[in-house]
């Protein structure tokens, strides 16, 4: 598909990183050589870990360690989409998820860009020209008019529409948010398509689940496979009503991630998946709880 094949060229298309030190606006580093990005959440029982320096990290690829091309430490602006299912099923989570979504963007970085992605039989943009925007009144605007459930549910075309979508940002760092109870009975794209996509993208995912015990389709299973794809982490919302508290949780995740770059280094070059680790520990030597993502796919390159 070529949908799939535009998100696997996004493994780190990276340069080099210039540190800044005003709010960037542009991305800090360009498409020269070829890098992995790495969001990681650091906690210590329970609590963000913030503050960290760069010598706090250590970075394993294949068991091998790596060394870093740059970091940026938490709250960095950030490319952030909203996916949403918008099939006959979440009717009555319409103008939950639209009131939740717009305080989302309220909770968020200023500087963050914000677009949204709705499926159901078909993937559709709710800013029409594919755009960004940073304004909460915008997106909420944008939602009210295209979100209109009906339909059927076609959940891993939308997830590959989100990567690609979040790779035309000009933020370095890329987040998705997935709403949806994890069915899927409409996209052209399989599960293992979408997961090899988003293993070849820099794009932490966060689902969120509103399941409905009485629909069949609905598979939560299948939300937590992709956000532990990414290094990201699926939550759910026992309730309509825990909603907006599922993304204010998200928000402020997002806004406590380091950020690693790494060109890879001294490891056996293969094309296919690669194992990553990474590390961190206190000044005093302590090891933290780190979550990231658990590998990358390596392109086939040459001929």
């Amino acid at each position: 598909m070529r949908a799939i094949a535009g998100a696997a060229l996004g493994v780190g298309a990276l340069g080099a990183c210039l540190f800044a030190q005003d709010p960037p606006q542009q991305p800090l580093f360009k498409s020269e050589s070829e890098l992995v990005v790495l969001h990681v959440q650091v906690t210590d029982h329970g609590q963000y870990v913030q503050g960290l320096s760069r010598d706090a990290f250590r970075v394993y690829d294949e068991d091998r360690p790596q060394t870093p091309k740059f970091f940026l430490s938490e709250d960095a602006p950030v490319t952030v989409g909203l996916v949403i299912d918008s099939s006959g099923s979440m009717a009555r989570a319409r103008d939950r998820v639209i009131a939740a979504s717009t305080e989302f963007v309220k909770s968020s970085n200023p500087e963050d860009e914000i677009f949204a992605v709705l499926f159901n039989d078909e993937v559709r943009k709710a800013i029409g020209d594919g755009s960004f925007t940073k304004d909460p009144m915008v997106l909420g605007g944008a939602l009210a008019r295209a979100f209109q459930p009906e339909g059927r549910t076609a959940l891993y075309d939308a997830v590959v529409e989100g990567v690609e979508y979040a790779g035309r940002g000009s933020r370095d760092r890329r987040a998705l948010v997935v709403l949806s109870d994890g069915g899927d009975n409409a996209s052209k794209a399989t599960l293992k398509e979408v997961i090899t996509a988003v293993q070849s993208s820099n794009t932490v995912i966060y689902t969120v689940t509103i399941a409905d015990p009485f629909d069949g389709d609905a598979n939560p299973g299948k939300l937590k496979q992709l956000a532990e794809t990414s290094g990201g982490q699926s939550l759910k919302a026992e309730s309509l009503a825990e909603v907006r508290e599922v993304f204010q949780k998200i928000a402020s995740d997002i806004r406590h991630m380091y950020t690693i770059g790494f060109e890879p280094m001294n490891t056996a070059y293969h094309a296919g998946f690669h194992k990553l680790r990474v590390d961190a520990r206190m000044p005093d030597g302590r090891k933290l709880s780190v979550r990231s993502r658990p590998g990358y796919q390596k392109a086939h390159v040459g001929p």
